[in-house]
């Protein structure tokens, strides 16, 4: 009869993973998927703003159309997802901020000095407000 040839038994000390060699894995996972999160969490923030500073400029351009076609500025934002009588609008509707609050339409002094506006995550006039305007520093 062939006999195979069995392994040696393993001795019980050689059997698995010791409390050490768990802990470090522990502790590398652990280093890894705070680093991770670090990156997604700020990431993001950061879309939402950029997403905030490309809808600013696209509904801007909106108002630039609707003040060339009616020769004077929209009396709110609305307007342009409003349809006239020939079935027209500047927007197809109109978007929330991603922070789900209304964009602003602020006149200025003059005709031309106007803006689009997000009021950023606070949702309060301030430093974070996102414009279609370029920002000039002091």
């Amino acid at each position: 009869m062939n006999q195979k040839h069995l392994p040696a038994p393993v001795r019980a000390a050689q059997a698995g993973f010791t409390l050490v060699e768990i802990m470090v894995v522990i502790v590398i996972l652990g280093l890894l998927a705070t680093m991770v999160a670090k990156n997604v969490i700020g990431a993001g923030d950061e879309a939402r703003e950029k997403k905030a500073q490309s809808d600013v400029v696209s509904i801007a351009g909106a108002v630039t159309m609707f003040r060339s076609r009616n020769g004077k500025l929209p009396e709110s934002l609305e307007a342009l997802a409003t349809k006239d009588e020939k079935g027209r609008s500047e927007l197809e509707n109109l978007p929330k901020d991603p922070w789900d609050h209304d964009y602003e339409l602020r006149e200025g002094n003059t005709p031309s000095d106007w803006e689009v506006v997000s009021l950023g995550p606070d949702g309060v006039q301030s430093e974070d407000d996102i414009s279609n305007k370029v920002k000039k520093d002091n």
